[in-house]
């Protein structure tokens, strides 16, 4: 079990084999101060350390799933004596926390429950999985206040959605329903807010009694694959296969599926 810590900013709990971090800010849209990335970050190293932990969901308490980054902490660096280092500590910060959160080993679900806007729109990106409520609502909000995403929207956002799609988004600055981020691509699954929580529950536990070790992988083949030409991609899972065909998981899957039972997968 994940052991519990104290966060002022968010909320870490364990659910079976699935981790939820709750983005608990609420008064500010769960916007994204300092404070909160270094404490996502202190979560996840917590989570690491968990091997029980077969899944992560990011949601946030509130009205909002995520407001950005929190401009009136970004305003207060105007009163540090090296601004644009101060700036640029914080922009290298949370790039490397959405990084760290789109390359971890495991399947991670966003559970939007409202606004997922601009630095909250970007989080969504590196996640792997979207259920969102059907009153959560998406958008880049930069032009808005003449600003330009930084946290890898302008690269993650068109390989979601498009580009022409996503160059309306970033260009109006406008909130789109969630529904129709499901028919862009971006959102798995649509449901009503009272059933956020058990929906996204509901698809985790259809993931966790899966192989850590094919998940782990089967997310790597896909992120990568994306990168690369055709054939690259195909001789690259071919490798990973061979390389699969030695594992516990495979033999013990096919085991289990011999003699009828559930499979007892240990990751390796």
């Amino acid at each position: 079990m994940t052991v519990p810590q104290a966060f002022e900013t968010l909320h870490l709990e364990t659910r079976g084999a699935t981790a939820w971090i709750t983005l608990d800010r609420p008064d500010a849209m769960n916007s994204m101060s300092p404070r909160m990335v270094e404490e996502i970050g202190a979560a996840l190293d917590s989570i690491a350390h968990d091997r029980e932990v077969r899944c992560l969901v990011l949601t946030g308490r509130g009205r909002a799933f995520c407001a950005g980054a929190d401009l009136k902490a970004v305003k207060r660096f105007a009163d540090a004596d090296d601004q644009q280092a101060a700036v640029q500590a914080f922009l290298g910060a949370a790039n490397r926390l959405l990084r760290r959160i789109e390359l971890l080993p495991l399947p991670v679900v966003a559970a939007v429950n409202g606004l997922a806007l601009a630095g909250g729109l970007e989080t969504v990106l590196v996640c792997d999985l979207v259920v969102a409520s059907e009153d959560a609502k998406f958008g880049d909000a930069h032009a808005r206040y003449g600003l330009l995403p930084g946290w890898g929207g302008s690269v993650r956002l068109p390989r979601k959605i498009g580009a022409n799609r996503a160059k309306q988004m970033m260009f109006t600055a406008e909130q789109v329903p969630a529904r129709t981020m499901a028919e862009w691509g971006l959102v798995n699954q649509v449901v009503a807010g009272a059933e956020l929580q058990a929906a996204t529950e509901a698809l985790c536990e259809r993931i966790v009694d899966k192989s850590p070790l094919g998940l782990r992988r089967m997310k790597r083949l896909v992120d990568d694959g994306l990168e690369q030409p055709m054939d690259t991609a195909l001789r690259v899972e071919r490798h990973m296969v061979e390389a699969h065909n030695a594992s516990h998981d495979r033999a013990e899957g096919l085991a289990a599926f011999a003699e009828k039972r559930a499979p007892r997968f240990n990751g390796s």
